[in-house]
């Protein structure tokens, strides 16, 4: 295997790993990263989507006192079977639509330009609702007068996960940003700050594996066996970033808000923008 190559799928990894869980598109930083890697083509599409898995593992890891507490109670602990059926209501969207616009998707929106977009539409929503957040609860939801309507996310009914479910279906646009697009629509819906955070880590374990492996299946034309030491590396270095990163980003929402990732997203945006348009970065699909 070629040394470069390897070189490649491991700053690829930690790309994915440290932008998976933050607002701001793990799926349009790999699209970005790896044209400017010239690392394109059916394998790294597959790539790209199989190293998630890497990032959830990080989160099993993590929280994993609470994951296999709840899949022990599931036969007679109310809670756990209650955080179950809102994880897997929350799930079923995503994989309905994933699997009806998908390959279209794919086809049309996987490449820098359209990212860019959504990189920059992204970050003025994440301002709007930031502001409405505020508004509502004071500086921080955590510290104002008035209490979120969900403030953990053992405090959620079917109906919030359902419609945290639907918003998460906006990040089948890459450079949405799936986390974004989970903890921002949740946050709307009247979740705290770190239950919106938390739930979007949660759901990201059977939507990303789910992909993940689903890529794998559909693609396996794609890939050679040649091919396993670069999916391998880049999983390794994603789950070492994502640990780093679900660490950092839970301590942090207890004090910040999310107007700095909304900036980076429209300024980082209308960069691509700016270079593509000018030519003076030849972004490759």
């Amino acid at each position: 295997m070629d040394l470069i190559l390897l070189l490649k799928a491991a700053i690829l990894g930690v790309v994915e790993g440290l932008t998976e869980f933050l607002p701001i598109s793990s799926t349009g930083h790999l699209i970005l990263a790896g044209s400017l890697l010239d690392f394109t083509g059916p394998t790294a599409k597959v790539f790209e989507i199989a190293i998630q898995t890497g990032a959830m593992i990080a989160v099993i890891w993590e929280y994993r006192e609470r994951v296999f507490g709840t899949i022990k109670g599931l036969r007679s602990e109310v809670q756990a079977q209650r955080f179950a059926l809102n994880v897997l209501v929350a799930f079923i969207p995503a994989v309905v639509l994933g699997l009806a616009l998908g390959s279209a998707i794919k086809a049309k929106l996987f490449h820098p330009v359209p990212v860019a977009l959504s990189f920059v539409v992204g970050g003025l929503i994440i301002l709007w609702v930031e502001r409405r957040h505020r508004d509502k609860f004071g500086v921080m939801d955590l510290e104002g007068s008035r209490r979120a309507r969900v403030e953990t996310v053992d405090d959620m009914t079917v109906m919030d996960a359902l419609k945290v479910g639907l918003v998460q279906c906006a990040a089948l646009i890459p450079g949405t940003s799936r986390s974004g697009a989970t903890i921002i629509g949740a946050m709307l819906f009247g979740f705290s700050r770190k239950a919106a955070t938390e739930f979007s880590f949660f759901l990201g374990i059977p939507t990303l594996i789910g992909a993940g492996a689903y890529s794998l299946i559909k693609q396996r034309q794609d890939l050679q066996f040649s091919d396993w030491p670069l999916f391998a590396v880049g999983t390794v270095f994603a789950f070492l970033s994502a640990l780093v990163c679900i660490r950092w980003l839970i301590r942090y929402v207890a004090t910040h808000d999310f107007t700095i990732f909304a900036w980076y997203r429209i300024v980082f945006g209308g960069l691509v923008l700016l270079t593509a348009f000018t030519g003076w970065v030849e972004w490759k699909a």
